[in-house]
């Protein structure tokens, strides 16, 4: 494709989004690699160059394994949920409101963006309850009961802080934190965080960019993309046992996101230049569009 042509096709999408609101949730695994760093953090400052509204909150699950690691702390997963001990929550404020935060903030700085990083908790931006011990279906299909520990469900979402930023022209940076009620801190999945401040805020659009190349079908292949779908099409993936371990938690943000309102959310391969910019600019796209309801919105989805 010609930069005559790319340009061509992406001014409908220019005019279409221009005023709106993003959120993009980039996946801890990406933040230690400088390219795919530079190349995000890039991506989200063109987007924002071009009057789009964008929240970024980043996970950091690989970075507090290895300082749990090196603290001699347990790490333990059930079905892709992370159960956090108190020790683990001192790690998590260590590792992802100060190292990643800074992190992120930075690399926009570096691209001439105003940039501010905060935590869910800043502000009770994001307030929520301690997740109660439950059994649930591991991927093995064993029921299992689990207590999370200082996990927390999001209870309430108070965007105002988030408002007040991206009026004044910067782009907020959000670490996975909560705060409980008695003004404990809790973890929360970075990808239910996202989904909830992009139902909140009204969202055009919740990117989780990750390092797959969008949802499979077959999770053995990595050609195996779907490059469009919908809820019953999860449905569908689901019933055929091929969302497991890391995904489960991203398919529940999806389908929340896309029930609470946001009517478009992607998936897609950080690790790939502009992956974010064809995802949103093209019709081809570069990872997984999935919209509540294919039937009803199949012509426009496709041209994302």
């Amino acid at each position: 494709m010609s930069t005559e042509l790319g340009l061509l096709e992406a001014i409908p999408y220019l005019r279409a989004y221009s005023g709106q609101t993003f959120v993009v949730k980039v996946g801890g695994e990406l933040l230690d690699v400088p390219r795919s760093l530079e190349s995000i953090a890039t991506e989200v400052a063109a987007l924002h160059r071009l009057g789009i509204r964008v929240v970024l909150v980043h996970g950091g699950g690989p970075q507090l394994d290895a300082a749990a690691a090196e603290l001699g702390v347990e790490t333990e997963r059930v079905a892709g949920r992370r159960v956090t001990s108190p020790e683990l929550i001192d790690a998590a404020v260590m590792v992802w409101r100060g190292r990643l935060n800074t992190l992120l903030v930075t690399a926009l700085l570096k691209q001439g963006e105003s940039a501010v990083g905060l935590s869910g908790a800043d502000g009770r931006l994001v307030a929520a309850v301690r997740r109660p011990p439950a059994v649930i279906t591991d991927d093995d299909g064993k029921r299992v009961q689990v207590d999370y520990g200082q996990v927390g469900d999001v209870s309430a979402v108070n965007p105002g802080s988030l408002e007040a930023l991206l009026g004044a022209g910067a782009i907020p940076v959000v670490s996975p934190l909560a705060v409980g009620s008695d003004a404990s801190l809790l973890n929360v999945n970075a990808d239910t965080v996202a989904t909830e401040l992009a139902v909140a805020l009204g969202a055009a659009k919740l990117i989780l960019v990750t390092r797959a190349p969008g949802i499979l079908s077959d999770p053995e292949d990595l050609s195996s993309v779907v490059a469009f779908t919908d809820l019953g099409g999860l449905d569908a993936l689901e019933a055929k046992g091929v969302l497991t371990g890391g995904m489960r938690p991203k398919v529940a943000a999806i389908r929340r996101a896309l029930s609470g309102g946001v009517p478009r959310v992607h998936v897609l391969d950080g690790r790939v230049p502009q992956a974010i910019l064809r995802e949103v600019f093209t019709t081809d796209g570069a990872g997984t569009l999935i919209v509540r309801d294919g039937d009803a919105a199949d012509a426009e989805a496709v041209l994302g």
